[in-house]
């Protein structure tokens, strides 16, 4: 039997089956966890006298503001008749604490699961406009009862039986004062929800509005503010993604000491045991791909797929005295390489980094990404002698548009940087990409990589002058 101050301690993987006794004398079994906060709140797969249930478990202290917050949210939905699983039993865990059991439905899929399965989730598939136009109904239901859901996300709705319903209680809010929310806060709410959504979705969402319009046509709404309200939403998640990477949460485990600093995706870190414990064994003859002076990068094999391994290398006492004091160039491209992700921008997937310490002093450090197959640009245009066929033109144009939208230049355009890979353009060796805040800076940086990008070929060739014509000039 489990104690609340046990359940605190126990971290990300709490041992299972888990019994809990409930101030009712019943006990508790989970069988299966779905979601864990450490030591703050516990949701899983349970049983209780024979019944199953989704089980909340408030552990932290203080968590009775979190667990009023959940009952309310149910019940206002279910004043609303808005569908959401049932509240089956509430009360006191002994030792502290608070427990919520509600409706179990086994068969049931969170929208979220059904987006991650279609083959294809972009605007031309009718399986994922189909997916958004019911969560947007949903969504309009809820405005229309002055309702609204502040961690708006696909996860938050559940699918059973053709028949959609809203978890995630905590989240919801009564806004209305008695009737549908104001065009304000409705255009505040969906911007939640659109930017959760990546940006070739854009040119979609009037057309999505037609579905939340038909359940919630009580408030004028503006695209134009829903798109500004999109672009802040952005921002904020970009940014707390990025803090994410650096910080041990559920997505990443971060470790930090005296002699090291390491971040790695959580769900790679088992199968990078190796390559962590001993980064420099991977840099083997036969396995380079590159042995500079200032990199030295090689191809590993793990668990059946091909990682790129990138160590920046010190080269000397006065190299380490320009570098000790700042973050490393594995630290800069692991944030690049993420921010490219979030941006839905090609990159390979960075696995983990890590950099050498004394303290706060930093000395090597090493990247781990996959591997991308495929030729360079340099390889796949040739020698310039006529333009790019339509699709290498639809990619590239698609790919400097989003860096330019986004203000972010490579710094390196060499066209062996570039990767084509399946009819899209990989961008790799991003230890030199910024981001311009200032508009002076970012004009000359995009001149500059757009200029050096045409230099790959030769000048007054048919590519070359293709891409002067085409690429953007600037945003």
């Amino acid at each position: 039997m489990i104690e609340t101050q046990q359940l605190r301690q126990m971290g990300r993987t709490p041992p299972l089956p888990l019994t809990v006794k409930l101030d009712n004398d019943s006990e508790l079994i989970v069988s299966h966890w779905l979601r864990i906060l450490p030591g703050k709140r516990f949701v899983g797969q349970a049983e209780v006298d024979g019944c199953a249930v989704l089980a909340k478990l408030f552990v932290a202290p203080g968590a009775d503001r979190h667990f009023d917050r959940e009952i309310r949210g149910i019940q206002l939905l279910i004043a609303a008749q808005i569908g959401t699983p049932a509240i089956v039993g509430r009360g006191r865990v002994p030792g502290g604490g608070y427990y919520l059991l509600t409706e179990f439905m086994g068969d049931a899929q969170s929208l979220s699961e059904e987006w991650n399965r279609l083959e294809h989730n972009s605007p031309d598939s009718a399986a994922a406009v189909s997916l958004l136009t019911k969560a947007l109904a949903c969504i309009g239901a809820m405005h229309a009862k002055g309702l609204a859901q502040q961690d708006l996300h696909l996860g938050n709705f559940l699918l059973h039986d053709d028949v959609l319903y809203v978890v995630d209680g905590d989240a919801v809010e009564n806004q209305g004062a008695g009737g549908p929310l104001s065009a304000d806060q409705a255009e505040a709410n969906l911007g939640i929800f659109f930017a959760q959504l990546g940006t070739r979705w854009d040119d979609a969402r009037d057309c999505l509005l037609v579905s939340y319009l038909q359940t919630n046509p009580h408030q004028a709404i503006s695209p134009e503010n829903i798109a500004l309200r999109v672009a802040k939403v952005r921002r904020k998640r970009l940014s707390d993604y990025l803090g994410k990477s650096l910080r041990d949460c559920s997505q990443f485990s971060v470790e930090q000491n005296w002699s090291r600093f390491l971040t790695v995706l959580r769900s790679e870190a088992v199968s990078l045991t190796s390559i962590i414990n001993d980064p420099d064994g991977v840099f083997q003859p036969g396995k380079l791909l590159k042995d500079g002076g200032s990199s030295t990068v090689a191809l590993v094999e793990n668990d059946y797929r091909s990682l790129v391994v990138k160590r920046y290398n010190i080269k000397d006492v006065g190299h380490w005295l320009t570098r000790f004091w700042r973050p490393s160039r594995a630290w800069h491209s692991w944030l690049a390489a993420h921010r490219l992700q979030f941006l839905e921008i090609p990159t390979p997937k960075p696995l983990a980094m890590m950099e050498r310490r004394f303290g706060p002093l930093r000395h090597t450090a090493w990247l781990v990404t996959e591997y991308c197959p495929g030729p360079t640009l340099l390889n796949h245009l040739g020698e310039g002698t006529k333009p790019p066929d339509s699709t290498t033109a639809t990619a590239l144009l698609r790919v400097f548009n989003q860096l330019v939208s986004a203000r972010i230049s490579h710094g390196d355009c060499k066209a062996t940087n570039f990767i084509w890979r399946d009819g899209e353009i990989v961008l790799i060796d991003l230890d030199a990409m910024q981001v311009h805040w200032n508009e002076r800076k970012w004009r000359s940086a995009w001149e500059k990589d757009r200029a050096r990008f045409i230099r790959n070929w030769p000048d007054g060739s048919p590519l070359a002058k293709w891409l002067d014509d085409n690429l953007p000039l600037q945003s």
